[in-house]
């Protein structure tokens, strides 16, 4: 097996191993790549997030059957930090034709809105190729955290302005704006905390050190279901079946608050229209194989595999929606 990774970030939690181990059996090849004379050496996937996030875990999914559908090595490299810009930067300057770039909404859509130079331009630095995933968003505390409820959070804010600490993943990360969002429609305030990426955030918040995250269900529910994190609301109209028990923002009361991450992939500018179309084809059979389908849908996950023209003007509307976001969070651009 050839699937390898390079990770700057924490270690990925056995949970997280655990629930991507039914996923990584390699199936037999789908792929055409001696006729069609694509890859012609291992290819890279950048992951602009530390090991164990969302993003990540969708890469290392993808990735593992990548491996086998191009008959060639794949290589997850975790390059965390920045909102993502670290990552954006590294692939925005590849030349390799072989370097592609797993990313969210923070790395295509908002860092322009919230700092006043990112390192690559999104519309002339890379081409897209397919949007992989939509992720819910989860709004939780730590499992002995006296919060039971969204309402008991906001009282306890209100009684305490400023006292509530909640993580991110970042700065003008969606997980910021989320949180930003609530305080906005609910008239309060609290004291955010950046890191970098979900996964360090998670464990901050397990060890106490912060209240709450409101990130993405994927990198969040393995700590739900191993009791260390209680999940207090999701961020989407509709409640999710894979936390069924878990009420909306709407049914909590401030149904202005809704929140959905997704992950996406792009190539530098210079990769080869070819090479692009190759890729977004076995990443949309791979998104609909019945196990891939089966693990997103557990991790609170929904494939998804648009094509690059689909993709680049859902990119161009998240740009639009979180410019909007950052605004009305009164986030300056640094």
């Amino acid at each position: 097996m050839f699937f390898t990774s390079l990770t700057t970030g924490n270690i990925v939690k056995k949970q997280i191993i655990a629930a991507l181990a039914p996923a990584c059996v390699m199936v037999p090849s789908l792929s055409f790549s001696q006729s069609a004379g694509w890859p012609t050496q291992p290819i890279r996937l950048i992951v602009s997030q530390s090991a164990g996030g969302s993003i990540d875990i969708a890469a290392r999914l993808i990735g593992q059957k990548l491996t086998t559908a191009l008959d060639t090595a794949v290589v997850v490299d975790n390059r965390a930090g920045a909102n993502g810009m670290i990552a954006g930067e590294g692939a925005a300057r590849a030349t390799d034709g072989h370097t592609f770039l797993m990313t969210s909404p923070s790395a295509l859509a908002i860092n322009q809105h919230v700092y006043k130079t990112v390192p690559y331009d999104v519309a002339h630095d890379f081409k897209p190729v397919t949007q992989t995933t939509s992720i819910a968003f989860l709004l939780v505390v730590n499992a002995n955290s006296p919060y039971k409820t969204l309402p008991d959070l906001i009282a306890a804010a209100k009684a305490r302005p400023g006292a509530i600490r909640f993580a991110s993943a970042g700065i003008g990360n969606q997980s910021q704006l989320a949180a930003e969002l609530l305080a906005h429609a609910a008239g309060i305030k609290m004291l955010h905390v950046p890191y970098k990426g979900e996964a360090p955030a998670i464990i901050d918040l397990i060890g106490g050190r912060v209240d709450f995250i409101f990130g993405t269900m994927p990198a969040l529910l393995p700590q739900i279901a191993n009791g260390k994190l209680r999940a207090l609301v999701v961020g989407q109209p509709a409640r999710s079946k894979a936390v069924p028990d878990v009420p909306t923002t709407t049914e909590a009361g401030l149904p202005s608050v809704e929140v959905t991450g997704w992950t996406g992939v792009v190539a530098p500018a210079s990769t080869s229209p070819a090479a692009i179309q190759r890729m977004r084809d076995e990443i949309k059979k791979i998104l609909a194989m019945p196990d891939v389908r089966a693990t997103l849908a557990k991790a609170g996950a929904d494939p998804v595999g648009s094509t690059p023209e689909e993709f680049a003007a859902f990119i161009k509307a998240e740009t639009a929606k979180w410019g909007a976001a950052v605004k009305l969070a009164g986030i300056t651009p640094e």
